[in-house]
């Protein structure tokens, strides 16, 4: 990590969630650079990308549970959701107007706001 060699202090293992996070967190850089200009994001920026990250890996993994039948704690999977839109607001990532959003759902949107 100090040295850039790899993302974390502790080497999380070459797992499917391990391989997930560095998919999620190149994204998540990706799109915060592209925000940023073009330019390489400061460490604040990439460290609360990793807190991004770290929330949308645990809901995944939520998600899945739900999908094989399993109950969540909707509660908390509520909260890291709030949590993940406050932290895209920080980083400059701000989420499209329903209304202006592209495709079926958005025009369902659309429809629903006009009425």
């Amino acid at each position: 990590m100090t040295n850039g060699a790899r993302l974390h202090v502790v080497r999380p293992g070459d797992t499917k969630w391990a391989r997930r996070f560095r998919d999620v967190y190149a994204a998540i850089l990706s799109e915060v650079t592209v925000a940023n200009g073009g330019v390489e994001p400061p460490e604040w920026k990439k460290q609360l990308a990793r807190r991004c990250t770290t929330i949308i890996v645990n809901c995944e993994r939520r998600e899945v549970e739900t999908a094989a039948g399993a109950n969540i704690d909707l509660e908390v999977y509520g909260k890291d959701t709030d949590r993940l839109g406050r932290a895209f607001d920080r980083l400059g990532l701000k989420q499209p107007r329903a209304d202006a959003a592209p495709g079926p759902l958005g025009q369902i949107l659309s429809n629903g706001l006009n009425k």
